[in-house]
């Protein structure tokens, strides 16, 4: 009996283990080869910044300095939270009291740079609280909020709203209402995507087994679907829960590939890269770095459409960042 179950035992792990190992070795070796010369920056990248940018604490002095950190970078686009929304959808005005201050600093001293109204709430998907966006009334209120901010001096508007789940119709439904609201504007709509299955199917199986029902990746096919209907997605590209540089490069590359194959040409697709430094389940610093999600970057753009003209990558996020972290994203991308 008990020979018999050590033999149970041992294919159990085997069982675990063997598909680990094979994917950590396919995902190693997606990190190692040679980069091409064009695969870099197109001078499309974007931003994601505080808070502190529209509640009064950042200064004429802050824009300054931060002109000058941008200034020969391939920054386009500033993410700049002016949120969150409340569960209903509403956005109460005093949450961006210095918007029209930040646009006109911006144009002044960043000619040529955009400035979105970066807009998010936790969704109900997996507790009792958040934003419901089966709720019809709430899809239109935050339409409502999405004109608020454009009418406030933003010139476009970035959603990013957690956490979604894969094949989420009502998700497409308000992409849609948002589009038809800035479109006509001529306001870029972009949001935050989640990544891609790094398996086929990863995300069914992972909310399975969890125990909230959380999925962590959008299928394939769902990723696309949003992608026909925004100016630009953006992917968390961190978060991973890889513990090793090698590993989180070769996942970047695959995740940069995997959105390239979906994205339609009109879109920009950003990836995003890490500008944050923690150590927990999701995230280890040592192998999360900014070095090694460009490398990947780079690698997954190269081998699938190199020629790819609205592509970039998002920095999150500014008040994280530390030099390092800049010196990375120059020296790779640029």
């Amino acid at each position: 009996m008990w020979r018999r179950g050590r033999w149970w035992v041992l294919g159990l792990v085997l069982a675990l283990v063997v598909p680990v190992l094979v994917a950590g070795t396919a995902l190693r070796l997606n990190y190692s080869g040679d980069l091409r010369e064009d695969a870099k920056s197109r001078g499309k990248d974007a931003i994601w910044l505080g808070h502190a940018w529209v509640d009064g604490r950042k200064k004429d002095a802050d824009v300054a300095a931060f002109a000058a950190r941008i200034k020969g970078t391939g920054i386009r686009d500033l993410y700049v939270h002016a949120g969150p929304l409340e569960h209903d959808g509403t956005l109460p005005a005093a949450r961006h009291p210095r918007a029209r201050w930040l646009v006109d600093a911006v144009h002044r001293t960043m000619p040529g740079i955009r400035v979105h109204a970066w807009l998010g709430d936790v969704l109900a998907t997996e507790g009792p609280d958040g934003l419901r966006l089966e709720d019809a009334g709430t899809r239109a209120a935050v339409v409502t909020s999405a004109r608020q901010v454009l009418d406030a001096g933003f010139e476009g508007v970035h959603f990013d709203l957690e956490p979604l789940h894969s094949d989420d119709a009502d998700y497409l439904s308000l992409l849609d209402d948002l589009r038809a609201l800035t479109r006509p504007r001529k306001a870029p709509l972009s949001v935050a995507a989640h990544q891609i299955d790094p398996l086929p199917a990863a995300h069914t199986v992972l909310g399975a087994v969890s125990s909230n029902g959380s999925e962590k990746w959008w299928s394939q096919e769902f990723f696309g679907q949003v992608a026909r209907r925004v100016d630009q997605i953006a992917v968390m590209s961190y978060d991973t829960w890889m513990p090793l540089e090698g590993l989180y490069g070769g996942y970047v590359a695959q995740q940069t590939a995997l959105a390239l194959e979906v994205t339609p040409e009109g879109t920009d697709l950003l990836m995003g890269l890490p500008f944050f430094h923690e150590d927990d389940l999701g995230h280890h610093e040592s192998a999360e770095t900014v070095s090694a999600a460009v490398r990947g970057v780079r690698l997954g753009l190269g081998r699938t459409d190199a020629g790819r003209d609205r592509f970039g990558v998002a920095l999150y996020v500014d008040f994280a960042a530390e030099e390092g972290d800049w010196q990375a994203y120059r020296e790779g991308w640029h």
